[in-house]
């Protein structure tokens, strides 16, 4: 199969490229640098329409994989909705052109990539039924969730699915040995705010790759959990992750003086996220996460951290 991954130099896209021609297909990239492996990435800007539809009809691809983002190594909680405006913007623009252009092309299956953290905040874990964060949304986040909305009901007009990703970490995440977040973890600046009791639910790289291979040679549609098995709530998360990393404990801090250094946002990231089940995916993609606990991932190679004492 012939498969075009629009976002292919990114965190997901640089472990699937090589999974895919490793399990008999024929991964071409897309990106705007048209930097890759072996001359098969073909450039092309997404918001440029006629560019996006002169790389898909090069490509004639079987099916298309949209990983489109644009979001910055470390951006600001506080203002979240200006470091995610150009990714807001490939979410909607952008996969409109994308899709657009595969229609044109004949192509058969579209992928894409969701947020699996982007739901109403309630007790226990969230499947693909439960309300995304619609009501009482923080401000900041608001223009991310429309962005997300709009890929969603875009990639389902093309009868596509969409893989909701958790918290990605692996090599060139924020999580990685020089990701950003793993630096301000070594040195001290990640506080526990107000009780810490937003839940996580992470995703390795390598685990979001595999699933999109799953997903490719099946007749899915709708939306997918893709996590792993372990969600976390942020307090035991951050105390974990600093013991591993040999960096001081988090601090504590009040939600109310943490909303002036992180804003509205931050504060929610840090108490209102519901973790995810992956039991649908399990079920409908025949599908299981390499990494069931986020702590396996990072002593295998996700931060080069040191495995962590039992809680």
């Amino acid at each position: 199969m012939r498969v075009l991954v629009a976002g292919s130099t990114g965190v997901i896209g640089r472990r699937l490229m090589p999974l895919l021609d490793a399990v008999g297909h024929e991964p071409i990239g897309l990106s705007r640098s048209g930097r890759g492996p072996d001359g098969r990435t073909l450039a092309a800007d997404a918001l440029d329409r006629d560019a996006v539809s002169r790389a898909v009809r090069k490509a004639a691809p079987d099916a298309v994989v949209n990983l489109l983002t644009a979001i910055p190594a470390a951006p600001d909680p506080k203002h979240l909705a200006r470091d995610f405006a150009l990714t807001n913007r490939l979410r909607t623009e952008g996969t409109r052109n994308l899709y657009d252009a595969a229609r044109d092309a004949g192509t058969a299956r579209v992928l894409a990539q969701g947020l699996a953290y982007a739901y109403q905040p309630a007790g226990g874990l969230a499947d693909e039924d439960a309300p995304l964060w619609t009501e009482r949304t923080p401000r900041q986040f608001a223009p991310v969730l429309s962005a997300l909305i709009d890929l969603e009901r875009t990639t389902a007009d093309e009868h596509g699915l969409v893989l909701r990703f958790g918290h990605l970490y692996g090599p060139g995440s924020a999580f990685a040995p020089d990701g950003s977040f793993t630096a301000q973890v070594r040195a001290g600046k990640v506080p526990v705010v107000g009780g810490g009791h937003a839940v996580l639910s992470f995703t390795h790289a390598d685990d979001a790759a595999t699933a999109i291979v799953a997903a490719l040679d099946k007749d899915v549609t709708g939306v997918l959990n893709i996590v792993d098995d372990t969600p976390v709530t942020m307090a035991d998360f951050l105390t974990r992750y600093a013991r591993m990393l040999d960096a001081p404990a988090p601090k504590r801090a009040p939600a109310a003086l943490a909303r002036l250094a992180v804003g509205g946002w931050g504060v929610a990231f840090m108490n209102g996220l519901r973790g995810a089940d992956n039991a649908r995916a399990r079920l409908r993609l025949d599908w299981r996460p390499r990494h069931p606990s986020w702590t396996d991932g990072i002593e295998a190679g996700g931060t080069g951290a040191a495995a962590p004492d039992a809680a």
